[in-house]
């Protein structure tokens, strides 16, 4: 099921240039971009990963995490090996550093077709590209969002960012949603810790506001790299030129993969960031992996009445009239039917 790649020029000697991810990477014959699954085959660049599916589950949305797209809904959710990042403290490294790590390609096959058709027998409202970086896999996800809107299915990309704007556009009459981690505030710590650079992320999150994409951000906050004051409110103050509606996601991290030296996140962190993120304007502020605290719920950004209960992935209860505050009448910003 390999495919000629979408968004790349062909160069001198049979060099190609590849304009999917920000990296844009020169790559010579008989070589594979970045992300390892991406190679030049005498002049044609392929895509290694069309219709290779090596995840495949039905998540509640929040799980992505998505609050404000078809809350309470199931997503079906997809991934193929590989990613365009090198993340030292990824949850999914397994797959998502493979190709780099030891030039594996492996996966079920299935077509377009045969995943919006598990989508829809799933009851599922959206089809997330997720658990590594769905840029990778775009020839795939771009064919499979185009048929899941012909059945009335959203498409949802959770994401590094690290797109270009080429991808966007192409992908966006498509593409309904997206979470896109924001690491941090910092290039240097993009560079050493995601083998990226901040600059690209930031100009990816201003394009999906600018085509019409409801976009949420989720930032991880690791102890001692990302947390200072400084920082979290660099990024809240970003957030907030993208536009209050934005809802901000803030993460605990827990030591995993090349990253076990740290504790985990204090849960006063979290909450000093939210405050940050309120006090820069921010109409929906979150905290992440911690099960019960209060800010897992929605409210109202007018009035403060509890909209959307949660614990966790799951909705204990919904107070919504549609998508209105049944108190004041404000409308909840988002993604709904």
């Amino acid at each position: 099921m390999i495919r000629e790649a979408l968004l790349y020029e062909k160069m001198r000697g049979n060099a190609v240039q590849c304009h999917l991810c920000a990296h844009r990477c020169k790559i010579n014959p008989s070589k594979r971009g970045i992300c390892g699954v991406r190679e030049n085959r005498e002049g044609t660049l392929y895509t290694l990963v069309y219709g290779m599916i090596i995840a495949e589950n039905v998540d509640p949305i929040e799980k992505k995490p998505l609050f404000h797209v078809h809350p309470g809904s199931r997503s079906f959710s997809i991934a193929t090996v590989g990613c365009n990042f090198r993340c030292i403290f990824c949850q999914n490294h397994d797959i998502s550093q493979m190709p780099r790590k030891s030039g594996k390609i492996i996966g079920r096959e299935a077509s377009p077709e045969t995943i919006v058709e598990r989508a829809v027998h799933s009851n599922s409202k959206t089809i997330a590209y997720t658990y590594t970086e769905p840029t990778i896999f775009f020839e795939f996800a771009y064919d499979i969002s185009r048929i899941a809107h012909e059945k009335n299915i959203k498409n949802v990309f959770v994401t590094n960012g690290f797109m270009t704007e080429e991808a966007i556009v192409k992908i966006s009459p498509c593409l309904d949603a997206a979470n896109v981690d924001l690491k941090s505030f910092s290039d240097e710590f993009y560079k050493k810790y995601c083998g990226a650079r901040l600059q690209p992320v930031l100009d990816s999150l201003k394009k999906m506001k600018e085509v019409g994409i409801w976009v949420e951000i989720t930032t991880l906050v690791i102890p001692t790299l990302n947390d200072s004051d400084e920082e979290l409110q660099n990024i809240a103050q970003f957030i907030q030129s993208l536009g209050v509606e934005t809802p901000w996601h803030i993460s605990r991290f827990h030591p995993q993969y090349e990253m076990t030296n740290l504790s985990p996140t204090p849960v006063a962190t979290l909450h000093k960031a939210a405050q940050f993120g309120k006090q820069a304007g921010l109409k929906y502020v979150y905290t992440g992996n911690v099960p019960g605290d209060e800010m897992e719920s929605t409210f109202c950004s007018h009035c403060g009445n509890l909209l959307i209960d949660r614990y966790g992935f799951y909705i204990n209860k919904f107070n919504l009239d549609k998508s209105k505050c049944p108190r004041c009448g404000t409308p909840l910003d988002g993604v709904f039917g």
